[in-house]
């Protein structure tokens, strides 16, 4: 009987790679590197540059009361000993208020940023996905993946998307 399993397990050693290696020749896989598609398509470069536009103003806000903030600490801890404790107390609850409303504004710009760039992504995501699929359906392709660990040359599509993208 031990003799039996060690014969079929064999002849399936054998066998599976034999049949395998058929159907691999059949299978045509590619892959796509969002992250160069994301970096270097021409609706994300464009998606880039209006996010810096849109939110160049507030970043400018920001730093101009980032700059504020640091200039009254450093005339609080230079003349702060002149001054007296209720006098002192007072600039430094000052600060502080600025200081928490400075906190809300940054995490709102940072919020802000973050649900335009989910969109501007999810937009150019869309888009990629249906061009991956014209070039699927196009060049007859089984599989095309999106992440993997190691990728041949042969096999990566990224420049086709890249230009269908551009095309569109």
């Amino acid at each position: 009987m031990q003799k039996g399993l060690r014969l079929a397990l064999l002849s399936c050693l054998i066998v599976v790679p034999v049949f395998l290696k058929a159907y691999a020749d059949e299978l045509k896989i590619a892959y796509v590197n969002m992250e160069r598609v994301f970096r270097e398509a021409p609706a994300s470069i464009k998606a880039g540059k209006k996010m810096d536009q849109e939110f160049d103003e507030r970043r400018r806000e920001l730093q101009r009361i980032a700059d504020d903030i640091k200039s009254r600490q450093a005339a609080l801890s230079e003349k702060g000993s002149s001054l007296s404790d209720s006098e002192r107390q007072a600039k430094e609850a000052e600060v502080a208020e600025i200081s928490v409303r400075f906190e809300q504004r940054q995490r709102e710009f940072q919020e802000d940023i973050k649900i335009l760039r989910d969109e501007e992504m999810s937009s150019i995501l869309e888009k990629a996905n249906k061009a991956i699929i014209q070039i699927a359906e196009s060049e007859h392709l089984d599989m095309v993946l999106q992440e993997a660990i190691a990728v041949s040359n042969r096999v990566d599509i990224t420049d086709k998307l890249i230009k269908k993208l551009t095309g569109d």
